[in-house]
């Protein structure tokens, strides 16, 4: 893959982040107007739409404990965005910035708004997750990719099994 400028990579991962934010707003403020919380509707078998808060992290994490979710999150990102500003240049790093970003972002305009997240996608026997929570992770896998990448591309050998 080709690298990008600096300014492009920004660019990019603005427009992800901003594109995360509205869908996943929207998809919640639709959960909030259609499910009462602590309800929910099955789909199927494994997988329903439900309505619940949480006030934690990653499984609901120092739920209760707001200073510390705070803080996490602030690391995160400042770390995330430190990197970012000494990569933006190498391929996929815009595309995980911009998930990354988005999704905390998304989070934290609940955490303001209500004090608690909006979960409302349950498949069977896992917490529920909304899609903040999907480009999170899609970003930390994206961004995993990235750097095995940039490892071979700077002759790095391949990874021991």
């Amino acid at each position: 893959m080709n690298r990008v400028s600096n300014a492009s990579a920004a660019a990019r991962a603005a427009l992800v982040a901003v594109a995360v934010v509205l869908l996943d707003q929207i998809t919640k403020a639709i959960v909030r107007g259609d499910v009462a919380v602590g309800t929910g509707n099955r789909v199927t078998s494994f997988f329903a739409i439900v309505h619940v808060r949480n006030d934690g992290v990653a499984f609901s994490a120092f739920g209760g404990q707001p200073w510390v979710v705070v803080c996490l999150i602030v690391v995160a990102l400042a770390a995330l965005l430190w990197y970012f500003s000494r990569h933006a240049d190498k391929p996929l790093v815009w595309l995980a910035t911009g998930l990354l970003v988005g999704g905390a972002l998304g989070n934290i305009v609940d955490r303001v708004a209500a004090g608690s997240v909006t979960d409302f996608l349950k498949i069977s026997h896992w917490p529920a997750f909304n899609v903040a929570d999907i480009a999170i992770n899609v970003g930390v896998v994206v961004l995993v990719i990235a750097l095995l990448r940039e490892d071979r591309a700077d002759g790095d050998p391949e990874p021991a099994r």
